[in-house]
């Protein structure tokens, strides 16, 4: 493998392909599609459509699926992840390696955008030896959250920030700003503030035809999400979800 292909494919509608994908893909000798079990089987659905979307028939372009590794929750978390990393990069150098002939451009679909909360980069720097890595980007679960809900994502001249549900439950409010946006988050740690003077915009499945949103004053609201998000995550098995919170 000579050069391994990051390519953002948005938050679950095929639309959300951009041009430079669409070339990255069909100028692809192999790409990668992850299978993350039975539960999760239309990440790989989504996957294996849009090649066929961008392929069509008679492409010379081939596609390898692979088991991801499961990550280990017990014990220490960076240690953990670090661990979870090492085995996705043995995941993708087998499968590369059990290709043949061998490919020397190889694609990943990456779901939303490889550079906000996704670790693909991360994983690409323990291959060895290391391919030139190209990365092409996709729409973030941040874009499609503020478009679902036809909102901007900070007030005027003012910032926001990023954060994850581990941190908002661990250490309240961010200080210094008035906007967060909470990704990864699979406890709801919007419940551990106080809703007073808070709003929050939240979506699930964003992209997807069975999208879900969900808006209001964070007291008001609070209920509505965790009774969407526990009817959703039981009838599909997984959820991905997002939300932005507003103070004043």
């Amino acid at each position: 493998m000579d050069e391994l292909i990051l390519v953002g494919i948005g938050t679950g509608n095929p639309d959300h392909l951009t041009l430079q994908g669409i070339a990255a893909i069909r100028g692809a000798d192999l790409v990668l599609i992850p299978r993350k079990g039975a539960d999760k089987a239309d990440l790989a659905d989504l996957r294996r459509e849009i090649c066929a979307r961008v392929l069509g028939a008679g492409h010379q372009t081939r596609i390898a699926e692979f088991d991801l590794p499961k990550r280990d929750a017990d014990g220490d978390y960076l240690a953990g992840v670090a661990d979870w990393h090492d085995a996705i990069a043995g995941a993708w150098a087998g499968t590369v390696a059990a290709a043949s002939p061998a490919p020397r451009r190889v694609a990943l679909l990456v779901w939303g955008d490889p550079s906000l909360y996704d670790s693909s980069l991360r994983i690409a720097a323990r291959l060895s030896p290391p391919p030139r890595i190209t990365v092409v980007p996709g729409i973030t679960a941040l874009q499609a959250l503020c478009a679902a809900h036809r909102i901007p994502l900070n007030g005027i001249g003012a910032p926001f920030l990023v954060t994850t549900g581990r941190r908002l439950r661990e250490g309240g409010w961010p200080k210094g700003v008035d906007s967060v946006a909470v990704m990864l988050d699979g406890t709801c740690a919007f419940q551990s503030l106080d809703p007073a003077g808070i709003s929050i915009w939240w979506g699930a499945y964003l992209g997807m035809d069975h999208e879900l949103t969900q808006a209001g004053p964070l007291a008001e609201a609070a209920p509505r999400i965790l009774a969407a998000r526990a009817e959703a995550r039981a009838r599909h098995g997984w959820i991905m979800d997002i939300y932005l919170m507003r103070r004043g």
